[in-house]
């Protein structure tokens, strides 16, 4: 992600101690809440995930004609195919405590819980449900863009050079830097404006804040 800088007034530049780090942290002593306000019940957006389903599709009916065909041949007075000849035979003389037999199914069952975590999981992380004002319209917002209209806020913070959000699921992490003003006060003014910024996303479930400022370092 891109960071957004302002060039710092050539008259507040010499501020601050040559090396020495200064740094300020907060969690925001804001209420995130639970709902985001009243409305119909928002839940997360479910991936349709066409590619995993479509080829496990696929697979399975070309196993399934395979399988169909020699059995239809076999029935038919003709003999079975070669290769399910020699998958019986290896099948019949190999113990169930062979490597190959032991590693196959390892492979057949990991695969077996990734589609299983598929079918149950919403997915689609970086997609958060907004409020339902209405039953029958759904809306959501990317973490992407609500990351950029925070960061857009946060520099209009007086004493902010740059800062870096990442927006997740449940929290709002901000790092700023600023080249003037105490970073207390600055911290303070970032912490009431993400927080109200992160208000008036709209968000089903408004998600926690964290803030932390410091100095650029100097050379």
């Amino acid at each position: 992600m891109p960071t957004l800088e302002k060039t710092p007034p050539s008259a507040e530049q010499g501020g601050g101690g040559g090396g020495h780090l200064e740094q300020a942290a907060s969690a925001a002593a804001y209420d995130p809440g639970g709902s985001g306000g009243a409305g119909h019940r928002a839940g997360r957006f479910w991936s349709l995930r066409r590619v995993p389903a479509g080829i496990v599709a696929l697979l399975a009916a070309a196993l399934a004609g395979v399988l169909l065909y020699d059995v239809a041949a076999v029935r038919a007075g003709e003999p079975a195919m070669g290769w399910r000849r020699t998958l019986a035979d290896e099948l019949a003389g190999t113990a169930v405590n062979d490597a190959k037999v032991l590693a196959a199914a390892c492979a057949v069952t990991l695969l077996g819980v990734w589609l299983i975590t598929l079918a149950v999981t919403p997915g689609r992380r970086g997609l958060l449900p907004m409020r339902r004002e209405h039953p029958h319209v759904r809306a959501g917002l990317e973490r992407s863009a609500a990351g950029l209209v925070l960061r857009d806020r946060a520099m209009q913070v007086t004493g902010v050079q740059s800062v870096d959000v990442s927006v997740g699921r449940r929290k709002v992490r901000a790092h700023a830097r600023a080249h003037f003003r105490d970073l207390h006060e600055v911290r303070g003014d970032l912490d009431s404006v993400l927080a109200e910024g992160i208000r008036q996303l709209g968000l089903a479930r408004q998600p926690g804040l964290s803030v932390h400022v410091r100095r650029p370092k100097r050379g």
